[in-house]
């Protein structure tokens, strides 16, 4: 694997290695992304086989600007158009019916299909002199904890993939709101940075899917998930859960019972989601027999938080 720097040199190698139908790991401001040009069907299978990810699991395709919706999608209604102008570039995946000319690898069999416009500078540029668009998932193994630095990409995918560009520790830290335009409902199917509460001076959402709505990345009971057992308990959990054992916790405060390691989280909202997935790579390092995670408010603010550590984690019983 090439160890790229975001020098206009390392940049263009970066795209000469998509355009040769390879995968490269781009910094975004949510998550690492293993990019691949999504109109090239061979290069985009070869992201499922580096993560290992089922093929019928759709991708995002990233786009250099929002007029480029028109190329991937059949249709795209006006509030799409609003939300681009507005949203965009930035944390928010918007799920249009689908053009005809897009591999269904890319949509995972379904007739929609998920666009985003990057807000990280580095993809920007490599969208920009590439000319299209880029199918990019968590450059991770399928279901493990996703990268927010080229060193968590090294560390995992290491012999997998052609390069990674090292464009700093992501921004946002968790991945990006996916909302759901291709039906009468607009339906938030996983949510991020950019909340209900935002979306709702341009439309009405709703935040509970349907069961036929569009599967979405992220969206499995079990993803986002350390190699250690990984465990969820309340806030007020007051004993030792497994006496005897090396215990790492990950919470705002330290436990009243005795821990091997001790991760604090941040009390806001923003900064947890950027620090989350750092934190739980480093746990997951320590050599730990478990990981506990105390779980943050049960409010609308941490809506995005609480999917994440949800499906990184089981309940202790």
């Amino acid at each position: 694997m090439l160890y790229l720097s975001t020098s206009a040199q390392d940049i263009h190698t970066a795209v000469e290695l998509l355009q040769s139908g390879q995968q490269v790991a781009l910094p975004t401001e949510t998550v690492y992304g293993l990019a691949a040009d999504a109109s090239n069907p061979q290069a985009v299978r070869g992201i499922f086989e580096a993560k290992g990810r089922p093929a019928d699991h759709p991708l995002i395709v990233h786009l250099a600007t929002a007029e480029w919706m028109s190329l991937w999608a059949s249709h795209v209604p006006e509030i799409a158009w609003r939300l681009a102008e507005v949203f965009w570039p930035g944390p928010l995946t918007l799920v249009l019916p689908v053009a005809s000319t897009v591999t269904p690898l890319v949509t995972g069999g379904q007739p929609t299909v998920a666009l985003r416009v990057p807000a990280h500078p580095v993809m920007q540029a490599v969208l920009k002199q590439l000319g299209k668009g880029l199918a990019a998932p968590s450059a991770n193994p399928f279901g493990q904890i996703s990268p927010t630095t080229a060193a968590h990409v090294r560390r995992h995918l290491q012999g997998r993939i052609a390069a990674v560009v090292d464009g700093g520790p992501c921004g946002v830290g968790i991945e990006s709101t996916i909302l759901d335009l291709s039906g009468e409902r607009p339906t938030i199917l996983r949510p991020g940075a950019i909340t209900a509460d935002m979306l709702k001076p341009y439309l009405q959402v709703v935040d509970k899917p349907a069961v036929d709505a569009p599967r979405v990345p992220g969206s499995l009971a079990s993803h986002y998930a350390p190699r250690t057992p990984c465990f969820r308990i309340a806030p007020d959990f007051d004993h030792q859960p497994m006496p005897g054992q090396q215990i790492g916790v990950l919470a705002m405060s330290p436990p009243s019972w005795p821990i091997a390691h001790f991760w604090q989280m941040p009390a806001e909202p923003e900064a947890y989601a950027q620090a989350l997935y750092a934190m739980l790579h480093e746990a997951d390092s320590a050599g730990c027999d478990a990981l506990f995670i105390v779980l943050p408010p049960q409010t609308p603010a941490w809506l995005a938080v609480l999917d994440r550590v949800n499906r990184a984690t089981r309940e202790f019983s």
